[in-house]
Formats: structure tokens, sequence, C-alpha cells
């Protein structure tokens, strides 16, 4: 379950009037949005909402139209150099495992973590395989991508982006590309790191999880934040029509 000792009212994310728009496509209308430290954010939502463009918008791979993202209180800069100083500091794993198919899983962890963070090969292995035994996969690593299951993959793109020694998390939809019996074992490392204080923004559609983890669920529809709070507000007692049907919906799938 969360860790609740480690949330605090510092806002470690910070959105204000965030716009995004896509040619006259207007994607992301203005909205406003803060996740604690400590805290698991989980947004939701029905397909083209802007779950995981305003994820990604967090990380500065899409670039806002109008309105601002802080982190720790820095204003995001679009400058290279600014970028890069940030992302060392934010992890983010995406639906497709990303992981350089010519690496090890070893080196896919540790090369990050010589060419950006400076640390010696030594000390980036030591932390590779403490991580790659932290997902459970120390066995692995001098395995290929290709000789790994999807969820395997994905373990290693969670030790990966954690390699870093992040203050915040973003996951966009981790499990999505994955057979079903493969989700598990990746949502179970997503819930230990909640257990242990990491913060967290996550898109997913997993609604035993937002249920389970999330201390805060985020319902996005139309551009715009339709509702917000505790996965029992947000989950079962909705107050829009729009969360309803939405929620109805995502029941009638399961």
């Amino acid at each position: 379950m969360i860790n609740t000792a480690s949330l605090t009212t510092t806002p470690r994310v910070t959105i204000t009037g965030a716009v995004k728009k896509f040619g006259d496509t207007v994607v992301l209308n203005g909205i406003d949005l803060q996740v604690r430290s400590g805290e698991v954010a989980v947004l939701i939502g029905p397909s083209g909402a802007g779950k995981s463009t305003l994820l990604r918008c967090i990380n500065g791979l899409e670039r806002l139209t109008a309105g601002t993202v802080d982190i720790d209180g820095v204003r995001l800069e679009y400058r290279e150099s600014a970028l890069n100083h940030m992302r060392e500091h934010v992890g983010m794993v995406f639906q497709s495992f990303n992981l350089f198919p010519h690496l090890t899983a070893l080196e896919n962890i540790t090369m990050a973590q010589t060419r950006v963070s400076k640390r010696s090969k030594a000390d980036a292995r030591d932390r590779g395989m403490a991580l790659l035994a932290r997902v459970g996969l120390a066995e692995k690593a001098d395995s290929y991508p290709s000789a790994l299951s999807g969820g395997q993959q994905q373990r290693v793109a969670i030790a990966r982006a954690l390699a870093m020694t992040p203050k915040l998390m973003l996951f966009d939809e981790p499990t999505s590309a994955l057979d079903p019996e493969l989700v598990g074992e990746v949502l179970q490392v997503m819930r230990e790191l909640a257990d242990e204080g990491m913060t967290m923004v996550v898109v997913t559609h997993e609604m035993r999880f937002a249920r389970q983890v999330a201390d805060h669920v985020v319902l996005l529809a139309d551009g715009g934040i339709v509702e917000e709070g505790p996965p029992e507000k947000v989950l079962d007692a909705p107050e829009s029509e729009r969360a309803r049907s939405f929620l109805s919906q995502i029941r009638a799938d399961d």
C-alpha cells in the first residue's frame, strides 16, 4: 500500500495554465495540476484526452503552447542544457521499451550513468546490477533485449530510469504493449516504488492499480481535467456525467 509517511505538502510538480496545440487541434486546454513530493498521481481518461501529451510536456519532450511547468520550484526551460539537467532528475518509462537492441540489459542501464552522470564504469556496473536485482532480473544482466520477454524488457527500462537516481518518475501506459500475463510483474515493481515514496505520475488504463496505489487520480477528457481527487472519490463517486460515462465504459470493457 501507499507509504503515506512520505507524502508532504511540497509540490514536486506544478503545472499552470498548460495549453498544447498541434496545428489547429487543441489537445490541452488550460491544465492546472500539482503533484506533491512522495505522491502517486494517476492520469486516466479516454483515448485522445491528452494524458500522454501532458506527461511529455512535464519532461519537455513536447513544448507547451502556453502555460508553465515547475519541478521542485524550477521553471521548465527548453534550452538543451536546461532540459538535460532536468532529465537527470526525472525518469520516464514509455509504452514501448526503447531499449538499445545492441546492448545487454546491464549495458542499457550503465550507459547514461557513465556518459551523463560521469560515474565510473565500476560504480555504474555496481548500481546497474543492484537495480537489476531490484526488479528481479539480476540473472539477465548479460541478455540482449531480443532474448527478454516484454515484461522483462519493461522492467529493465524501469531500472534504467532509476539508475539516474530520479526524484520523479513518469510512466506512459507502461503495460499497454504487454501480454496480459506480463502486466502484473511490471505493476508490482511500480507498487514497490510507490511504497518506497517515489513521486510518480502514471498514465494508465489499469483501474485496479489506480485504486490500490494512487494518492491522486486525475480524469482528463476533451483537453481538460474533468475530475480529480483521491481514488475513492473519483473512481467510486464521480460527480460529473462525463466521468460516470467514462468509468461505466471501463467497467463494461472489464
